[in-house]
């Protein structure tokens, strides 16, 4: 049995810690005493903590095999910096605004396999991607993902699954993607598109930041984008908020206080995008994959439809399993390249990983053309 501590106990690092505590010896650790005590199973340690201090978290983690991350992005790189000079592997879903591979060097020079974006997009996503990869030549790559409340409630129509913080940044972080194999950058919540989805109806694409690390390691792929998913209007309400200021960084002066807007902003939205008692969401993705195999032209089309179940939140589920199952590939040393690891490596690991899901009812649809 492996001993692992699971950094943040939010509602992805919690589902995560359950998962791996019925084959390991799990520690969870966080600032807030309310997130441990929500944490179900027995066999979780708890500790909190403030891991935003070097000292201290280098200090934790000194008997474990390995380091699960699932703290706020803005903590992300730092966190991750810190764990790769503790010498100790991790596979991380921070999704942090950082460059991971700033961190390459150093984790290769301490022998530590660091994976990095491992949920579901970025996450599962770059591992069907690497997976195809082998034994095709792409030519198009286009991801949607959504993660949405079953409950549709004016005027945003979503909830929130990460810190607000992490949710206001996909608003506003430039929008990366790769056409006609050069580097395209628009602004977040650009080009909207309704989509039809047979199960849920029309949904609204936009482009947010989601390729991260494929921009650099697939470089060879002509065509790659991805959007990400929200019920039709709510991105008219985020341009105007955005627009407006309220989601800007620098510091405004009122009544003699000098305050950033986006730090009001999420303290009044969070409340409003909070996922309460009894609430529900379910997971939506769709990812194409065209390109050459086998001197043939072929498509690829994978659908995801995941549901709230087993009192499990859906993006909970979707994000931390394919995290736990990389995990476990880490630790059976089955995964060992050292340095940072973005989940595309991993793509000839697709059917382990599938599996992994497969047994805990994530289910990844396949058409092929």
């Amino acid at each position: 049995m492996k001993k692992i501590i699971v950094l943040g106990a939010g509602l992805v690092g919690s589902v995560m810690a359950e998962d791996l505590s019925k084959d390991h010896d799990v520690t969870s650790v966080d600032i807030s005493k309310k997130n441990l005590k929500n944490l179900k199973s027995k066999n979780i340690k708890k500790i909190c903590l403030d891991v935003s201090k070097s000292e201290s978290l280098k200090n934790l983690i000194k008997e474990f095999d390995l380091v699960i991350g699932a703290v706020p992005g803005f903590m992300g790189y730092k966190m991750m910096q810190d764990v790769i000079e503790a010498k100790k592997n991790i596979v991380d879903i921070s999704f942090y605004p950082e460059n991971p591979f700033g961190l390459d060097d150093l984790a290769k020079k301490n022998n530590v396999v660091a994976v990095m974006d491992c949920g579901v997009a970025p996450g599962m996503g770059n591992i069907i991607f690497g997976h195809h990869n082998q034994s095709m030549k792409i030519s198009d790559y286009e991801c949607l993902v959504g993660g949405l409340p079953v409950k549709r409630e004016w005027p945003y129509e979503y909830q929130a699954v990460f810190s607000p913080i992490d949710v206001i940044e996909e608003y506003i972080r430039p929008a990366r993607f790769i056409q006609n194999k050069k580097l395209i950058i628009k602004e977040a919540l650009s080009d909207t598109e309704l989509i039809e989805f047979e199960e849920v109806g029309t949904l609204e694409s936009w482009n947010s930041d989601g390729l991260r690390s494929l921009i650099k390691t697939m470089p060879h792929v002509p065509n790659m984008i991805e959007k990400t998913l929200r019920y039709p209007g709510c991105v008219e309400y985020l341009k105007v908020l955005r627009a407006s200021g309220f989601f800007s960084y620098e510091e405004i002066e009122v009544n003699g206080v000098k305050i950033k807007p986006v730090d009001v902003t999420s303290k009044l939205l969070f409340p409003k995008w909070e996922m309460k008692e009894g609430d529900k969401d379910f997971t939506i993705m769709r990812i194409k994959i065209n390109g050459e195999e086998n001197g043939y032209q072929v498509k690829y089309q994978y659908n995801l439809l995941d549901r709230y179940q087993d009192n499990t939140i859906s993006m909970a589920r979707t994000t931390g399993f394919t995290c736990t199952a990389v995990a476990n590939l880490v630790l059976e040393k089955k995964y060992k390249k050292t340095g940072i690891s973005p989940p595309e490596y991993l793509g000839e690991h697709f059917e382990f990983i599938r599996k992994y899901l497969d047994d805990r009812n994530v289910i990844y649809k396949v058409i092929k053309e």
